[in-house]
């Protein structure tokens, strides 16, 4: 996997995956930026909800659940002092679909945190406290 980042000015980055895609990156003004972009740190935790909701949609489709929308609702705390690392990361999964049983979403939601999801173990390795949650809304 490659990716390149580049200054553009002030705090404004862009990012370019392998891929192609880009994003752009900025601070805000009391920080020398424009407010033009997500924050870097905020890229990290929606890289975790995108990472771990991929995983819970993969693991329902795979399982034949009849799943129509997952979104992952998260909040993070962070510490005070530099570096402001994450500490904390709740993934709050709200899971729509048609007759959806508890024990199919709370195993997929189960399994991406302890096998598949690859960024939030990484950071719970690296000492961020990360809980998982979800709510299932029947498709009306």
């Amino acid at each position: 996997m490659q990716a390149t980042v580049k200054w553009v000015d002030g705090r404004l980055f862009l990012g370019e995956s392998g891929s192609g895609h880009s994003v752009v990156m900025d601070g805000p003004p009391d920080h020398g930026g424009r407010n033009m972009g997500l924050r870097p740190m905020e890229m990290l935790l929606l890289g975790v909800g995108g990472c771990s909701s991929y995983d819970v949609v993969d693991i329902l489709q795979k399982g034949r659940h009849d799943v129509t929308g997952c979104v992952a609702e998260l909040t993070a705390e962070r510490a005070d002092e530099v570096p402001s690392v994450f500490s904390k990361i709740h993934l709050h999964f709200v899971v729509t679909g048609r007759n959806l049983k508890e024990a199919g979403v709370e195993r997929a939601v189960k399994l991406s945190a302890e096998k598949y999801c690859s960024a939030s173990i990484m950071l719970s390795r690296g000492g961020v406290e990360i809980s998982h949650d979800f709510e299932i809304r029947e498709l009306a």
